[in-house]
């Protein structure tokens, strides 16, 4: 009989039949299963190995690819050491012996004993052949390592110049190849980019409300917009066109320091910060300047001008200008480069207008006869057709006209136009299309536009007041350069100011400074500022000036 005490204990579960405690029947499976599977891998990897290092102890050009060796050179050898850039291998001779380090624009294996690259540096691509045997006893290991290389690496490779059986129409260099005798990795590119360099080399489409990521093009070939473009610009900007457009950028602004130095200009650094908006306010970033408020400047326009004013006679500078305008247009920016100059005239306000001219006329002739840039032209011509068709006046001396001829010229034309308006951007490039026609010419000046139009420290035609002295560039019917004689007197500029529309303060803290500088007395002057975005812009014919502009900032771009 069980006790009261007993009875309330809880019970010891039963025991289920066979739980032991050991490894089921399933489990026991799966451990083997996973044992086995471990040794066929480890047994994988050990032939794997093996046959590496098989691979390895046969081959004969081991030293000659790979990474980068890492072993410093002694200081006798780095002298010794000689590299060759691609553009001087247009004019190699046969069996010369080179080092390049260039980019892998391609790389292929035709066969075993086989591999072609396309190297790359800047605009300029050569094909480079590496071929098993040969005096250097290239392996097999290297063909293949080689033609496996992904695209945009950068790599050090030393060969002999050969001529090919047949041109190489791929690459720019299409009279010799380089056949390899080592090839070494600089820097490795990652085997998946944003977007393909050689897929950037094709003109992009117009329409950016296109799919950017699903357009192609009637072969089937992918289509990168403009967007695109400019979101991967690194990628972009290494394309053959791009190193063109680019290297002629910087040949304008050679040439524009070529002429102003063969003219004795003094080179300044204006202030791209103001503390006022200046030039009548609109189109003016502002920014936090510490506790008070400052502004980007519209244009070096007064610094040019006070400059002047402190004797030194003739002063030109290059440097960004910035206009805090909403337009998203093909050819506006809200930061762009600028090419500016400011003179003493001694005579006659002609002499700013003659040197100007003389001065696009000196970079565009340079830009169409010098062979570096004719090259470089016949580059982007590839991409955009029509940019080495630039016409230029026979003579020395530009196609001028004055502001009632232009207007005369569209009236003919059937076009409405009016002497007492600006050209609107429709007239202009109608009147482009007309001076083409008749002139042979895609550069020209307009002279005397109205005062009406002109900023208020424009001098008025002394003989006819509604007239101004002052004038515009075109090139391809786009406005390119805008010039004039500044107002040099004191009380005629400040009367001007105070009849502007909206009326300014000559003696506001924005214009003080400004305006005292003609108190002091200044020789009567003028100058223009040219966009160099522009210049190249319409010297090449490209279709929007995000091209012409290594990094653009337009109304909607920040980045890159």
């Amino acid at each position: 009989m069980t006790s009261p005490a007993e009875s309330s204990l809880p019970e010891r579960p039963k025991e289920e039949q066979g739980d032991t405690g050991a490894p089921s029947k399933n489990a026991l499976k799966k451990a083997a299963k996973d044992k086995e599977k471990a040794e066929k891998a480890a047994k994988r990897q050990e032939q794997e190995r093996q046959q590496k290092e098989q691979s390895e102890a046969s081959d004969t050009a081991k030293h000659l690819y790979g990474p980068q060796p890492s072993t410093p050179e002694s200081p006798a050898n780095l002298a010794k050491q000689q590299f060759t850039e691609l553009a001087e291998l247009y004019d190699a001779e046969e069996d010369q012996e080179v080092t390049v380090d260039a980019r892998i624009h391609n790389a292929r294996v035709q066969s075993a004993n086989l591999a072609f690259l396309v190297l790359r540096e800047e605009a300029h691509t050569i094909q480079a052949v590496i071929a098993e045997g040969g005096a250097n006893h290239i392996s097999r290991q290297m063909v293949k390592w080689c033609g496996g290389i992904s695209s945009e690496s950068i790599v050090r490779a030393t060969g002999l110049v050969k001529q090919p059986k047949q041109p190489v129409t791929s690459a720019s260099i299409s009279n010799f190849e380089l056949h390899v005798e080592k090839l070494y990795m600089i820097s490795e590119a990652a085997q998946m980019l944003p977007v393909q360099v050689k897929d950037c080399m094709r003109a992009p489409p117009m329409n950016e409300d296109l799919k950017e990521e699903a357009e192609t093009d009637a072969q089937g070939l992918p289509v990168v917009s403009l967007a695109t473009r400019l979101n991967n610009r690194v990628l972009d900007g290494r394309t053959a066109a791009n190193q063109a457009i680019f290297q002629l950028q910087s040949g304008i602004s050679n040439l524009f320091i070529e002429f102003m130095n063969q003219h004795k200009f003094t080179w300044i650094n204006s202030s791209r910060l103001a503390g006022a908006a200046t030039e009548g306010g609109a189109g003016v970033f502002e920014i936090k300047y510490f506790d008070t408020k400052a502004y980007l400047t519209q244009s070096p326009q007064f610094f040019k001008q006070m400059a002047i004013a402190m004797d030194m006679k003739r002063v030109c500078e290059i440097g960004p200008v910035f206009r805090a305008e909403n337009s998203n247009t093909h050819r506006h920016l809200t930061e762009f480069t600028g090419l500016d100059f400011e003179m003493v005239i001694k005579n006659d306000y002609h002499e700013v207008l003659s040197f100007g001219e003389k001065l696009l006329l000196y970079i565009i002739r340079n830009l169409a006869e010098r062979p570096e840039y004719q090259r470089l032209t016949k580059v982007v011509d590839q991409v955009f057709p029509g940019a080495g068709d630039f016409k230029l006046p026979s003579g020395d001396e530009a196609q001028r006209f004055t502001f009632a001829e232009a207007v005369k010229l569209l009236n003919d034309d059937g076009i409405d136009a009016s002497e007492d308006d600006d050209l609107s951007t429709p007239q202009e490039k109608a009147l482009g299309r007309i001076v083409r026609e008749k002139y042979n010419t895609d550069f020209y000046t307009v002279d005397k536009y109205p005062s009406a139009v002109r900023p208020f420290y424009t001098m008025p035609d002394p003989s006819n007041p509604k007239v101004s002295n002052s004038y515009d560039f075109f090139m391809r019917g786009q406005e390119i350069m805008s010039g004039a004689q500044r107002i040099h007197d004191y009380n005629q500029l400040c009367d001007r100011m105070r009849k502007n529309d909206p009326p300014l303060d000559p003696l506001s803290e924005g214009f003080r400074h400004y305006t005292d500088a003609f108190k002091y007395g200044c020789a009567p002057h003028g100058g223009g500022g040219l966009g160099l975005n522009r210049i190249l812009q319409f010297y090449l014919g490209l279709p929007d000036i995000r091209f012409a502009t290594l990094f653009p900032r337009d109304p909607g771009r920040l980045a890159p």
